[in-house]
């Protein structure tokens, strides 16, 4: 397969890339900045511009089969501010935009009786729901309330061009990525080694969690099974409280949990932003385990084992 990826320097667009690649796919990283010459790149990996909220040309996208979108700004890279907020929400909803019109373009000029319509596969969150408490989410649950729920919806709805087109297209409703570097654990683990890591809040809100390892996983699961569109929660299968997240990571690495990060420290430091971290979402891939899919690291024993060995 030839596979583009948007956000390919990014923690699962570089794990995705490298996945794609070692079992032989090509890959097409679409970068904002100037490209890049064959010798200064890896094997089987190539690079085109484009410029999110702009026309992507469709010739950039002749001989690829599929599209892995994961391009936007950072949720917690930065305090919410009126402007942050208008960068969060624009920076995926225009750059799905761009991607959807240029795959749109492509299906329509294709030859029908020569090739299938590309796959699109496109970034979404978990965040849809809102914060539900312990209720149990599917794909089919009604969206929730909040910040990031308007922007998820909105999110998902820029991909609209490319299935009126025909192309197949999955929505991917990404959990809390768990990995070694990087993510969720980024700060949290240095601070778990140090005996350090505690709850946030009261702890007792759930986290819809997935490693890195499957998440990759899963979106090449995807790649392969077009037929699969609409909403695909990408968590495991066994959502857990934070608390029971952060005691398997402590215990893991035979450190103590100590005491909660008290809700109001949270929300002096975070502000609006910590509202969303302290949410909870139990939501279980239903779509992914129907059709086929295996965790590797279905529960956290097995997640934390890998998280700390790796």
């Amino acid at each position: 397969m030839a596979i583009a990826i948007t956000g390919a320097s990014g923690l699962i667009g570089s794990a995705l890339s490298s996945a794609l690649r070692g079992r032989g796919d090509q890959v097409l990283h679409l970068v904002r900045r100037a490209p890049r010459v064959a010798d200064e790149l890896d094997p089987g990996v190539r690079e085109a511009r484009w410029t999110p909220g702009a026309d992507l040309d469709p010739e950039v996208l002749d001989g690829v089969t599929g599209v892995v979108h994961l391009a936007g700004a950072g949720v917690a890279d930065r305090r919410w501010t009126d402007r942050r907020k208008r960068e969060l929400l624009e920076s995926r909803t225009e750059g799905t935009g761009t991607i959807a019109r240029a795959l749109a373009v492509r299906a329509a000029a294709r030859d029908t009786s020569a090739s299938a319509p590309p796959r699109l596969v496109s970034a979404s969150g978990v965040g849809i729901y809102g914060d539900r408490g312990d209720e149990v989410l599917t794909e089919e649950s009604a969206p929730g309330a909040g910040f990031l729920a308007d922007v998820c919806r909105d999110w998902e709805a820029a991909t609209w061009p490319a299935g009126h087109a025909g192309v197949p297209v999955a929505t991917v409703r990404t959990g809390i990525v768990l990995a070694p570097q990087g993510g969720a654990l980024g700060k949290l683990l240095p601070l778990a080694k140090a005996g350090l890591a505690g709850p946030l809040g009261g702890g007792d809100q759930y986290w819809a969690w997935i490693t890195l390892h499957d998440h990759v996983r899963a979106l090449m699961f995807l790649l392969d099974h077009p037929e699969v569109t609409g909403p695909v929660n990408l968590t495991g299968p066994h959502p857990d409280t934070q608390t029971a997240i952060v005691k398997a990571l402590a215990h893991a690495l035979r450190r103590p949990a100590v005491v909660p990060a008290p809700t109001i420290a949270l929300r002096l430091a975070l502000g609006e932003m910590a509202s969303e971290i302290l949410a909870s979402g139990r939501a279980l891939p239903t779509v992914l385990t129907e059709a086929g899919f295996t965790f590797d690291h279905p529960d956290l024993t097995s997640a934390m084992a890998w998280i700390t060995e790796s």
